[in-house]
């Protein structure tokens, strides 16, 4: 397809922006609304302020939709647009790092995508290069076949002819019906819900709620505990629907050095990610995954605006954790995802149980101080902070081989990232009074990843282990 043309968006890209221009006014418009004194009750005047206020936005999003053109020429992708200030702004090839594709609820009926142009230029930027609302998804596939003849070839060619793209992997049924059932979002669930519910302290007599539910406490634990298991079962069900509808038809196609994601059932989403700014790869168990051996994989790569960072793009949802090296080799053949990994000594295990076990004690005494009632349950923290102090010992370590730094760690979650010397930004050894006294140092190392960095950090392993993998960064870093 010829793209020499100049080309306009889809008329619907003037909904969306006619849309956006209310989204972005919404709340100041509210705000004057709530609090001009009639509450919300209108008069005549914010009436027709209103009215003014939708048929503005109205002819805007028109304007800017016939006001906006693009066109590939002389090796750029040149775009004009602006209601009242006409801007031109060209974009050479060779400065695209990516092309991010989605297609919305208000693209997908019409056969269209939103087109992210993300360049070196504008990491750290709040918005990416230039964004194509809604363009055709041949005029989409067009670019993005020019773009690869550009890094291929090093010419624009607007008849390009590229490599039938190499598909990498595909999730099954059965692997995101266990991706959503573990994914972990029950917390998420019921915080929105709690934060949503909040918002209308002047409609719902919170104060009544409480006290009626007080009282059912009271008097009822069988009640308070199968309410809890109801409200757990529900958003734990919430979760599973809302990560089978983010992840349905998740896929990975290789194309030349450029690895392209896609997902979703409502919203279609394409990440573009070049293998040659991956700074790091990241495997994360949760604890419920991590019993059946199974793991997530991402990507941290160098890049993203503020608005939008892709910094650590997910590229495996969940995987057994022994299937993920050879799959993982194929794509990054110059990386070793079998290492065998140094171990904390045993001796710092009671640092870990420290830690762990001081922040349950705190909390039980004050639980016995003023709800001595429940204090008791409470007591349970004791025997869970052993055994997390135990695994978090336990799935603590590290490894050098070659030119390739492993670090492996627990948060909530085990982290094991995979870095190579080159990548690496920083190594800083820390060793506290306690620390120092058992011959023991935490070692952080760090990545170039979207707007900042990122990384791992083990702690209370060997001094000397410490002192080995700094001397390896500091000669030929």
């Amino acid at each position: 397809m010829m793209m020499s043309k100049t080309r306009r968006l889809h008329p619907i890209a003037a909904v969306i922006h006619f849309i956006k221009h209310l989204k972005d006014l919404f709340f100041p418009f509210m705000v004057i609304l709530l609090f001009g004194g009639n509450g919300l009750s209108l008069s005549f005047w914010e009436m027709l302020f209103t009215a003014t206020f939708i048929i503005l936005s109205l002819v805007i999003g028109v304007f800017s939709w016939l006001r906006f053109s693009y066109r590939v020429e002389d090796g750029e992708l040149r775009i004009e647009s602006g209601v009242f200030v006409r801007k031109k702004r060209y974009i050479p090839f060779e400065r695209i790092q990516s092309l991010d594709f989605s297609e919305g609820i208000f693209q997908r009926p019409f056969g269209l995508v939103k087109v992210r142009v993300e360049t070196a230029g504008s990491s750290g930027s709040q918005d990416a290069e230039a964004v194509l609302t809604a363009i055709s998804k041949a005029e989409a596939t067009a670019i993005q076949e020019i773009l690869t003849s550009v890094k291929n070839t090093g010419r624009v060619e607007t008849e390009a002819i590229v490599e039938k793209p190499e598909w990498v992997y595909k999730i099954t049924i059965s692997q995101l019906l266990l991706l959503a059932s573990t994914s972990g979002g029950v917390g998420v669930v019921i915080s929105a819900v709690i934060a949503f519910a909040f918002q209308f302290d002047e409609l719902i007599p919170y104060e009544k709620v409480f006290s009626e539910l007080k009282g059912f406490i009271s008097n009822g634990l069988v009640f308070v505990s199968t309410m809890v298991f109801l409200v757990l079962l529900i958003a734990w069900f919430i979760s599973v629907i809302g990560t089978m509808i983010k992840y349905a038809d998740f896929t990975i196609k290789k194309v030349e050095n450029d690895l392209i994601i896609s997902r979703g059932l409502l919203e279609k989403r394409q990440l573009t990610i070049p293998l040659n700014r991956v700074q790091g790869i990241l495997i994360c168990e949760n604890l419920i995954r991590q019993q059946f051996g199974l793991g997530s994989v991402y990507l941290e790569s160098a890049g993203g605006t503020a608005n939008e960072d892709h910094s650590k793009a997910l590229i495996l949802p969940i995987m057994k954790r022994d299937e993920m090296a050879s799959l993982l080799t194929q794509l990054f053949p110059d990386y070793h995802f079998n290492p065998t990994m140094v171990p904390s000594p045993k001796r710092a295990l009671k640092r870990y149980m420290f830690r762990h076990l001081v922040p349950s004690f705190v909390i039980v005494i004050l639980s016995f101080i003023l709800f001595r009632s429940w204090a008791y349950l409470t007591l349970l923290l004791i025997p869970f902070s052993v055994i997390w102090a135990f695994q978090t010992h336990k799935d603590t370590g590290w490894n050098l081989h070659d030119l390739q730094l492993t670090l492996t760690y627990r948060g909530i979650v085990k982290n094991t990232i995979f870095m190579k010397k080159n990548r690496i930004q920083t190594i800083s050894i820390r060793k506290s009074f306690f620390q120092q006294g058992q011959a023991l140092s935490t070692v952080e190392a760090t990545v170039k990843s979207g707007l900042g960095g990122s990384g791992g950090t083990v702690s209370d392993i060997e001094e000397i282990d410490s002192i080995k993998i700094y001397n390896w960064y500091k000669h030929g870093a």
